[in-house]
């Protein structure tokens, strides 16, 4: 009988080797001798990333390793800075392929081409389940339209879900790993096909606060003027209006607090800002097009634990009476910082609605997910949650 099994493990034994080696002894208590066909790996900047990548391949032997540099590391209800966190898979039911492309910045459209070779779910019709992991360099921009993309040439056929790289909360410069080399500058995907469903679940918990603008000027990231009015000046009337505090002197507090939210007509795709420009423009984590509706939106410790419960019962259910074998969890770097110490309750959440610990991922720039029936593909402050099946 086919069969998934998934090992999560998490240390902060900052020498590289060591760390290796406690993660090669809990996988091993679990796998014996057997390899794991996936290593997935989550890893503060703290770490030498090449050296720690070829010990984990030298003492765990995977089949594939993937990940990411990150803003926050976590497995189960176990969340910490300058750490590691690992799942292994081993499995007879799903079959895994993974690619790296890197420039990103400099030619966007080769790097996509580059990876694109990675979905062969149409060479692989005994496997009628097709997800992919996506780990990206969001500080290179591109993310929203690679997942679309990825979308466009893939008809549609597979569920998309991970996250964008990070640096705690530097943004200066942000890693993928694939195989025992880290890339900056990149994008790495995991294929997964499966012959039994996958679940994903995603959700915000965030809500409209004031009355709907329309972003009359925009550059990319960089938000200008909302209702044909500066940004700074209705991020200030928002904080009179609201009882807040708005010092445009040291901003982010206020920002964690108050995300753009983009109307998508049945909720809202969310952007963070990040930084007060010299000409009362405002750089978000990702783009806002021109010509949209948006909200100020505002969000409680209460409603982002709601919001990663719901993603994970949505995770679950997606996997259609299968046995969880277990998670992966993505969530906002911005969440974390928010939050605080209270980011361990959302954990809470999230194993209780799993009915499992068995879950491990990180805190991102930007999340992933793109699941059966719509096109909505990169995230901000939002729970991401992907079932295994056992």
């Amino acid at each position: 009988m086919a069969q998934t099994e998934v090992i999560v493990t998490h240390t902060s034994l900052i020498a590289a080797d060591d760390a290796a080696r406690f993660v090669s002894a809990s996988i091993r208590e679990k796998l014996g001798e057997s390899s794991p066909d996936a290593l997935i790996v989550f890893v503060s900047p703290e770490y030498p990333y090449d050296d720690l990548l070829s010990a984990l391949n030298d003492y765990c032997k995977p089949g594939i390793l993937v990940g990411c540099s990150s803003a926050g590391e976590f497995s189960g209800r176990s969340t910490k800075n300058a750490s590691i966190s690992v799942m292994a898979i081993r499995s007879d039911s799903i079959r895994f392929n993974a690619r790296c492309a890197t420039g990103l910045r400099t030619d966007r459209s080769s790097a996509i081409q580059g990876i694109l070779p990675v979905f062969t779910g149409s060479e692989h019709p005994e496997f009628p389940y097709r997800s992919a992991l996506v780990l990206t360099d969001a500080l290179a921009g591109y993310a929203d339209e690679m997942i679309h993309v990825m979308t466009v040439e893939t008809g549609g056929s597979y569920q998309l879900f991970g996250g964008g790289a990070a640096d705690d909360a530097r943004f200066h410069e942000t890693h993928v790993f694939h195989g025992r080399r880290s890339y900056a500058d990149a994008v790495v995907v995991l294929e997964m096909l499966s012959r039994k469903p996958i679940g994903l679940g995603v959700e915000h918990g965030w809500k409209p606060s004031g009355a709907p603008l329309r972003v009359t000027e925009a550059d990319g990231n960089r938000l200008i003027s909302l209702d044909a009015t500066s940004v700074v000046e209705i991020f200030r009337e928002h904080a009179e209006r609201t009882g807040q505090t708005f010092n445009p002197a040291d901003p982010l507090p206020f920002f964690l607090h108050n995300v753009i939210g983009i109307d998508t007509g049945d909720d809202h795709k969310l952007r963070v800002p990040l930084s007060l420009n010299e000409d009362g423009s405002v750089s978000c984590a990702a783009e806002v097009p021109v010509g949209a509706t948006v909200h100020i939106m505002v969000a409680s410790i209460e409603s982002a634990c709601d919001a990663a419960r719901q993603a994970s019962l949505a995770a679950i259910a997606g996997l259609r009476g299968e046995a969880h074998a277990g998670s992966l969890v993505f969530d906002c770097a911005a969440t974390r910082l928010r939050l605080g110490r209270s980011f361990s309750d959302e954990l809470v959440a999230v194993a209780e609605a799993l009915g499992s610990e068995n879950f491990a991922g990180c805190n991102t720039y930007g999340q992933i997910a793109r699941g059966e029936g719509q096109f909505n593909g990169f995230h901000n402050c939002t729970a991401v949650v992907c079932a295994i099946p056992k």
